[in-house]
């Protein structure tokens, strides 16, 4: 079992905010970065990913420690030998219990994208009335949009990320008019990984009373997140990226006196409170009284029992940790490519620490990105391409089972390449 004993005092003074600092990043590769590891250097064999590669792709698919792995395997077997299909109502509350909200404000979804059209396709919203968003959306966030504006009219208006807290703040402000109903952004963009100071949006929305949803497709798991504070009504996210969770869960957060403001699409069993279906009465009585109004039927057990497994193996190390360690790693690569290549990469990922999370990302001056990411891959590293926003960039995704001797093995490599 894990414990949470990850960062002792010595890790805790070398690993800190003034790290990176007292390190010469000149001369880092030949530094013994292992031993500054410490109990973190542990984590990568709790995970079956391939030994082979160093593994940046959690803003895509993370994967999910042995633990979930093997409970998946034995409650799907435990399903076909007993017919027993039960077991999911575990992870609505472990879930709730994670991000500290209460359990009937979660919805249990396939992935973050669903949970978004649910939102976009179900808010009480007219022809002419306007949503803000950014111009760094996942397809999963911009499509479900996209499309309420061509089936019911309403306008989307987007503003372009910026580099610091500020002027993100300033951008989506000078947007909001009379027409302004919604605002629909990431807390992480998946493109650029900038972190954009959603609690201070939320406070913005309040003020001018604005429904508000946040994509946490890339913040929950990485960072801690809390809905209730970030003064959002709806959070989404995927079990798949940062929670570490089996793939095809995700959630929905819906803050509860926002419930009757989200029109239910798709129902069934579990959506109601009962109904009829007779020659003499035709009837839904009400909606369940709860966020499992918008989830209903059969849905894989094993998968949600594998996401509490994965929510606990976060849990025993503490968010606290998992998000210092990953923003640390992330930190690191920064400074790194920062040092050896600024002369060669533009680096596209935010300056401003407010403004960061665990992706870092970077596009070569010269050359082809998709090569770079073909070779990177052939070389032990898997990254992602960024096509979105016409970035052509390469992004990299630090997650608790990396470790600074992978990242500085990843700037060498790019040292060689963009020679």
């Amino acid at each position: 079992m894990l414990r949470r004993r990850f960062f002792s005092n010595l890790l805790k003074t070398a690993l800190g905010v003034g790290f990176l600092g007292k390190i010469n990043l000149s001369s880092a590769q030949v530094i013994d970065l292992k031993a500054f590891e410490g109990d973190w250097g542990d984590i990568r064999s709790y995970f079956p990913i391939c030994t082979k590669k160093a593994y940046f792709n959690c803003g895509t698919m993370g994967p999910s420690p042995t633990t979930t792995v093997e409970h998946v395997i034995n409650k799907i077997k435990n399903i076909n030998e007993t017919g027993n299909y039960k077991g999911k109502e575990n992870a609505r509350k472990a879930l709730a219990d994670f991000f500290k909200v209460k359990t009937k404000e979660i919805c249990l979804t396939h992935n973050a994208t669903e949970g978004i059209n649910i939102i976009a396709m179900g808010l009480k919203l007219k022809e002419g009335d306007e949503v803000i968003m950014t111009s760094h959306e996942h397809v999963g966030n911009a499509l479900p949009w996209l499309n309420r504006a061509k089936t019911d009219g309403i306008k989307i208006r987007v503003f372009d990320t910026a580099q610091t807290k500020e002027e993100n703040i300033n951008r989506l402000k000078s947007l909001i008019n009379e027409k302004t109903k919604a605002i629909a952004i990431p807390h992480v963009t998946c493109t650029t990984g900038t972190r954009l100071p959603v609690k201070e949006i939320g406070e913005l929305a309040r003020k001018h009373k604005l429904f508000y949803m946040i994509d946490g497709a890339q913040s929950a798991g990485a960072i801690t997140v809390e809905p209730y504070e970030l003064k959002c009504d709806f959070y989404v996210g995927s079990c798949h990226k940062w929670l570490l969770g089996p793939k095809g869960t995700g959630f929905l957060y819906i803050k509860y006196d926002q419930l009757e403001n989200i029109k239910p699409i798709y129902v069934g069993a579990y959506s109601d409170t009962g109904w009829t279906m007779n020659t003499n009465d035709q009837n839904i009585k009400s909606w369940t009284d709860s966020a499992h109004r918008f989830d209903y039927a059969m849905q894989n057990a094993a998968l949600y029992v594998g996401v509490t497994k994965s929510l606990d193996f976060l849990n025993n190390i503490g968010m606290s940790e998992v998000e210092r360690r990953s923003c640390q790693l992330a930190s690191f690569l920064y400074e790194r490519l920062y040092e050896r290549l600024i002369d060669k990469i533009e680096l596209l990922t935010p300056h401003e620490m407010a403004s960061r999370s665990s992706i870092i990302t970077f596009k070569p001056k010269k050359g082809d990105y998709k090569d770079l990411a073909i070779k990177a891959n052939k070389a032990g590293f898997r990254v992602r391409q960024v096509p979105e926003a016409d970035l052509g960039a390469i992004r990299v995704s630090t997650h608790i089972f990396n470790s600074f001797e992978e990242l500085n093995a990843f700037t060498e490599f790019l040292v060689k390449y963009l020679k």
